[in-house]
């Protein structure tokens, strides 16, 4: 069964540390701030991904957002490896905003994975869309291989993201749910761009793209080579979807890629809108209220992401939300989940931290 990821939080999240003031002596220690307690930033760094992926876009419409409806606010945009580094660039004030797969947020949360005994706490605003795991081939390919199930890739050039990227995590804890050791693949660390090219050069078999459905990487290689999506078959999906990182099952319907004419059955992660746990309340609620306000904004951005960018996605969170956000939530008559609650994020605390740490 999957693990319950708000068990296994190691700092307790009601209090964070505040980095002290430069004015302070070097010795004085840095006050506690409460959750949500943190000043109001005036400058947001939004934190996202490649340019040429889903993320940057909507980062640029939330950066419209919050310039044109909250006064005296600006933010940037800053494309970056994805997930995982926006996470840390979070966790050292290098960012205020951040879009994450919630795989990444879990691991960070927890303490696992890429963020194995160096837990990163992060709060959801929104919950925005699924990520859906494309293991992308060539046609040609795929029948001289034999890619019929995806542990068919075994043995051979796999290329499971860029460096740091939620791709890469992702790939990882696939290999892992199903018992797959990378010394077993021709593992490979290529962006998306890379990856295409390195396929299109006969120098990879098969690569991993977890983005939204129609991205425009995978429709493009599609547009000039024969291209195949890799299916998870069942034994497959049932071992990564009961494994940790909170992945649900999903059928890429035919017809959304050039010649990819059948359903492919995979599996699919949430991504999350996602701040500090001391990032101010106030404007935490006020950055989600006029996101929504706005939503044809992002939909503008991301079309296939209409029927989920809705208030109600928030149940899916692979965090706590924040504060601030639950305010907005309630406000809506969106009751929040138990465990999805702030407090609930730290009430099991250290002892439970340990407990679970036996069952590793």
């Amino acid at each position: 069964m999957r693990r319950n990821p708000l068990s296994l939080a190691a700092i307790p999240a009601g209090v964070l540390l505040l980095a002290a003031c430069g004015a302070q002596p070097a010795e004085q220690a840095a006050e506690d701030v409460e959750l949500g307690g943190g000043p109001v930033q005036n400058n947001l760094s939004i934190v996202t991904g490649g340019t040429s992926g889903v993320y940057y876009p909507i980062g640029g419409a939330l950066r419209t957002i919050i310039g044109d409806n909250l006064e005296g606010q600006s933010a940037s945009v800053e494309a970056t490896g994805a997930s995982v580094e926006n996470i840390r660039l979070l966790g050292g004030g290098d960012g205020q905003i951040a879009i994450v797969q919630g795989d990444a947020a879990d691991q960070a949360f927890t303490g696992t994975g890429d963020f194995e005994g160096e837990p990163i706490e992060t709060y959801s605003l929104a919950v925005m869309y699924p990520n859906v795991f494309h293991a992308v081939t060539l046609a040609d390919i795929a029948e001289s291989k034999g890619f019929e199930c995806f542990s068919d890739v075994v043995g051979n050039r796999y290329s499971v993201g860029d460096i740091g990227s939620g791709n890469e995590a992702t790939t990882n804890q696939v290999f892992e749910s199903l018992e797959i050791s990378s010394k077993e693949i021709e593992l490979q660390q290529l962006g998306y761009a890379e990856t295409a090219n390195a396929l299109t050069n006969n120098q990879l078999d098969a690569g991993s793209w977890v983005v939204g459905e129609g991205h425009s990487g995978i429709t493009e290689l599609g547009t000039t080579e024969d291209i195949a999506i890799i299916e998870m078959c069942d034994d497959e999906r049932e071992a990564v979807v009961s494994g940790y990182g909170g992945y649900t099952e999903h059928v890429i319907e035919g017809g959304t890629y050039p010649g990819v004419d059948e359903d492919v059955d995979t599996i699919a992660v949430w991504n999350a809108l996602v701040v500090s746990g001391e990032f101010n309340e106030d404007q935490a609620y006020e950055i989600t209220k006029a996101m929504f306000d706005n939503i044809d904004q992002v939909i503008g951005v991301y079309g296939p992401g209409e029927k989920y960018l809705v208030p109600e996605t928030i149940e899916n969170s692979p965090v706590p939300v924040h504060p601030g956000a639950v305010r907005f939530y309630e406000e809506q008559g969106i009751e929040i989940p138990a465990d999805l609650l702030p407090e609930a994020g730290s009430s099991d605390g250290e002892d439970a931290a340990a407990e679970d740490s036996d069952d590793e």
